[in-house]
């Protein structure tokens, strides 16, 4: 008897805790395509060229939805990095939903197909998770929706700040986690290039997925952040997309800290976080919020 009443007080304690305002966000994992996504393919087998050791992880596209307790209208879509033959999900990905949240910032971390051979894949999950985000933006207290990512995840998210199709798929406002931008072979990131576009792409599909010969005028604002001894994704990438969008009359801001590397996403390892967390913070009350 005394065994059952301990574990009705445990069961108890543990509902409570739970129960409590201010634990965890809940969350809502919205599948992209829930009748199957137009541009359905099969993965193919290692003799195809492409790194596919880990693309069955990544078959099915979906958002991991986090929603601000208390909403101040924004809404960040987070494309985890990995060189497009996986996806760094944690520490570039769900990790950095508290901070959002605490802010007000509904936040998102979007699981996008890999390409394998299929090079409009990854872009058509990024606009469809915008289409899905602006359907939810009543009920979620959302009016303004951006698009972010990590290395070749900021890839990504440029290529929807560059490409999108239609007014309801264009972000509201990009943040660029040291970013992978161009598929020029003199200082791209050749692993994210290769995957993406095969060993031998034409020019014109270089061109394409070269984000900074696509930026407008209507290119959403930018945060770039990066470090200036990335030797994975030179910094060139960064500075000429900056270039481009100072241009082209697009409001942008870049932080360039002098150490750091690369791929350290949320990790508190990167001795400037504390820096660029608030660089980001005041970029998104300052601009962003202004928009």
């Amino acid at each position: 008897m005394k065994r059952f009443c301990i574990l009705i007080v445990l069961l108890l304690t543990s509902f409570f805790a739970f129960a409590q305002p201010g634990g965890p966000a809940p969350i809502d994992t919205v599948k992209l395509w829930p009748d199957g996504a137009p541009n359905a393919f099969t993965i193919p087998g290692p003799d195809s060229g492409f790194i596919v050791f880990r693309a069955h992880e990544y078959e099915e596209a979906f958002l991991e939805v986090y929603p601000a307790k208390n909403p101040n209208g924004l809404c960040v879509i987070m494309c985890p990095g990995g060189a497009y033959i996986m996806e760094s999900q944690t520490y570039e990905g769900r990790d950095m939903k508290d901070w959002f949240n605490a802010r007000g910032i509904t936040y998102c971390m979007l699981q996008y197909r890999l390409p394998v051979g299929h090079h409009e894949v990854p872009l058509s999950d990024a606009e469809q998770a915008m289409r899905v985000m602006r359907a939810k933006s009543k009920e979620l207290g959302i009016t303004k929706i951006g698009i972010a990512g990590n290395s070749a995840g900021g890839h990504l998210a440029a290529s929807l700040a560059t490409m999108y199709s239609s007014p309801e798929t264009r972000p509201d406002f990009q943040f660029l986690m040291y970013p992978v931008i161009t598929m020029e072979e003199s200082f791209t990131n050749q692993l994210s290039r290769d995957a993406l576009l095969g060993k031998n792409p034409s020019q014109e599909l270089v061109d394409k997925y070269s984000c900074e010969k696509n930026v407008t005028e209507d290119t959403p604002p930018a945060f770039i952040f990066l470090c200036s001894d990335d030797t994975a994704v030179p910094p060139a990438n960064s500075l000429r997309y900056y270039e481009q969008l100072i241009n082209h009359g697009v409001s942008a801001t870049m932080h360039i800290y002098p150490s750091g590397g690369h791929g350290f996403g949320w990790q508190d390892s990167m001795i400037y976080k504390a820096s660029w967390v608030r660089d980001l913070e005041d970029w998104l009350r300052l601009v962003v919020e202004k928009l």
